[in-house]
């Protein structure tokens, strides 16, 4: 609850907010006290309004509702007291119980046990909705198990997970959950990871492979070895960053706050004049001093103090569970204010997958025999194009004396023949030149292989572009939102795959410190947010509006920069979190204006006796329960109506 409240509440730990959500509402005090408060007053009430003019049924219905009072008190006054005594705090609970306590003064115990029921059902209903607002916390933290087998001297031994050391040796079975990252050192299966990345379709590992904490083993046994502890890992890193975005309040929280804490004081200042001024003018103190009490009352701020956090804590959740995480309620609001959204081209447009897309060879020459030439250089080669061409050769010959040049290629003997591979700088196109340029304009890049001084032939190799790409592209424009690619390649590739995603404004052959620039000046015209992934993202992303990193798990550096981290690498998950921050926010402005309004209409309804104490309370209470119920509906995760792009994948590539 926010400090406006005036409420005192130790936050609980990671164990004691699961035990809290597992509890049934008939076994929390929390529920409990106040639910008893109402019994007793209603009991009260049932009392008096069939007792007649008994004075035994009398006495009844006034130690009912006594014992009402003094029940729903507790659980707001002591904290209030504390507050006042030991922090001179001025909170919304200690408005209540001085209206309380005076009420009780002046006679009027009836109202003064309503207002202590009403306050306290629905301080006890904005607990459980801020509870229930955390359920994308506990979602992630019941992904770590709570113990995880490691192998020791040959023999499974479990051990808590969060005892995991980097290079243990994790044994997991089928339908177990990966306890920390690690990679694969024996054994083949497929993970489902859908509760981290939010990718639907299981993901086939085998040695070698990286698998991150929280996984779930689907079918195969499978020996990991850690290359993280199992108390700092990916998930755990996860976990932090919900919590801190919980914790972190927003423009709108801070507006909410700024009302509320003068407000407090302000309330009481005006309750003492409404007070003074009305018994000396009118000579009826017991009228006025009884409209002070309800003036304490009208203007409280606690639906006010609640509007904001219990929207942003259950959008933020809510975006956890499909995948996004937002690192606090300030980047929230930012998100659902973006206009422009720039995209890196490499790792996160294309899958920084390089694999051969198109090969030519002149006449007597086998694709298969130029690919094996080629490989057979390439496998001794750093060069970051040599997997795609090895990986495409179907069988690859020795190799001896391999020279590499650096900006050139590469030469060697294959078969007692001198094999080149190079750029078509260095080795001319010669009669595949049509060919070379055909395959450069559709954004590949292409690799010649020259046999004793001749050309064989040209192979062409392309980052491909990730398939749901125009998909995304295409959902944000529907929402009005521009999208602008930011890229180190050449213009000519980079173009190229613009084309194919739908993006019209494209800015290449750029350095990290050009891409902050042209973010920095975008920023100064629209909201912008800048998605990237890798160390050479981290200037552009601090520089915008948002910065949103692509997989959670990628660059460290990309990830500190970032304002928001998508766990997984499916670009429709962008207009998905536009439109859950956007939605998000209309909801925190509705909240807003009504509880402002709440205030504005009882507070002249107060001072000129129109409404009295229990009607004001019974107002208060029941806006501010409409507040959470709205707050709430931040917690319902749509999915995004994705318009379909102008053209499949597949077709766009043949037609460019």
């Amino acid at each position: 609850m926010s400090a406006a409240c005036g409420c005192e509440h130790d936050a609980p730990n990671a164990a004691e907010e699961r035990e809290e959500a597992e509890r049934p509402w008939w076994r929390d005090p929390a529920i409990l006290v106040p639910i008893m408060s109402g019994v007793f007053f209603l009991a009260g009430l049932i009392t008096e309004w069939t007792a007649g003019e008994s004075a035994a049924a009398e006495v009844t219905a006034l130690v009912l509702f006594w014992v009402g009072l003094l029940l729903g008190a507790w659980t707001f006054a002591p904290g209030a007291l504390r507050g006042l005594f030991t922090k001179g705090k001025l909170g919304i609970s200690l408005l209540m119980t001085i209206s309380a306590v005076g009420a009780v003064i002046l006679g009027y115990v009836e109202e003064a046990a309503a207002l202590a029921f009403l306050y306290s059902i629905a301080e006890a209903l904005e607990d459980k909705a801020m509870d229930r607002a955390r359920s994308g916390l506990r979602a992630l933290l019941k992904l770590v198990p709570e113990t995880a087998t490691v192998m020791r001297g040959g023999t499974a031994v479990e051990v808590p997970a969060r005892e995991v050391k980097v290079g243990d040796v994790l044994r997991i079975r089928p339908g177990e959950r990966v306890a920390t990252d690690g990679t694969v050192s024996s054994g083949r299966s497929s993970l489902d990871t859908s509760a981290i990345t939010g990718e639907s379709i299981p993901v086939d590992v085998a040695v070698g492979d990286q698998v991150a904490a929280g996984s779930i083993n689907a079918s195969g046994a499978l020996e990991i070895t850690a290359t993280a502890d199992g108390a700092d890992n990916s998930l755990t890193t996860l976990v932090g960053l919900v919590e801190q975005a919980q914790q972190d309040r927003g423009q709108r929280a801070r507006l909410a706050d700024r009302i509320a804490r003068p407000l407090v004081p302000g309330v009481m200042v005006l309750a003492v004049l409404v007070g003074m001024l009305g018994s000396l003018l009118s000579g009826d103190p017991q009228t006025w001093i009884t409209r002070a009490l309800v003036v304490l009352v009208a203007a409280s701020p606690c639906a006010l103090a609640i509007a904001v956090p219990v929207t942003v804590v259950s959008a933020i959740g809510a975006a956890s569970r499909f995948g996004v995480i937002i690192k606090s309620g300030a980047a929230f609001e930012r998100l659902g204010s973006l206009r422009r959204i720039a995209v890196d081209k490499t790792g996160t447009l294309t899958r920084n997958e390089p694999a051969v897309t198109d090969v030519a060879t002149v006449a007597g020459v086998t694709r298969e025999d130029m690919l094996g030439w080629a490989a057979a250089l390439e496998q001794q080669s750093t060069h970051p194009l040599a997997t795609a061409i090895t990986e495409a050769a179907s069988s690859v010959p020795d190799a001896a004396g391999v020279v590499e040049e650096p900006g050139h290629g590469v030469t060697g003997q294959v078969d007692g023949h001198e094999i080149t591979v190079g750029s078509p700088r260095w080795i001319a196109p010669g009669v595949l030149a049509d060919r070379v340029s055909a395959m450069e304009a559709e954004g590949q890049t292409c690799v010649m292989v020259a046999r004793d001084g001749d050309l064989v032939g040209a192979i062409g190799v392309r980052d491909e572009l990730r398939p749901e790409a125009p998909e995304a592209v295409a959902a944000l424009r529907e929402q009005g939102v521009e999208v602008v690619m930011l890229t180190g390649d050449n213009v000519r590739t980079a173009n190229a795959l613009a084309k194919i995603a739908g993006i019209a404004d494209v800015r290449a052959e750029l350095r990290p410190e050009d891409k902050a620039s042209e973010v920095k000046a975008s920023v100064t015209q629209r909201p912008t947010g800048m998605i990237g992934d890798g160390i050479n993202d981290a200037p552009a992303l601090a520089s915008a509006t948002v910065g949103i990193a692509m997989g959670a798990t990628g660059s460290d550096a990309a990830i500190e920069s970032a304002d928001v981290a998508f766990t997984g690498h499916d670009l429709r998950l962008i207009p998905q979190a536009l439109q859950q921050a956007r939605r998000g926010r209309a909801i925190m402005n509705q909240n807003i204006v009504l509880s402002l309004a709440i205030i504005t209409v009882l507070l002249p309804l107060a001072i000129t006796g129109v409404l009295g104490l229990a009607a004001v309370v019974l107002v208060h209470e029941v806006a501010e329960v409409v507040v959470i119920a709205n707050g709430l509906r931040a917690a319902r995760a749509e999915k995004v109506a994705l318009a379909a792009p102008a053209e499949s994948h597949s077709a766009s590539l043949a037609r460019v």
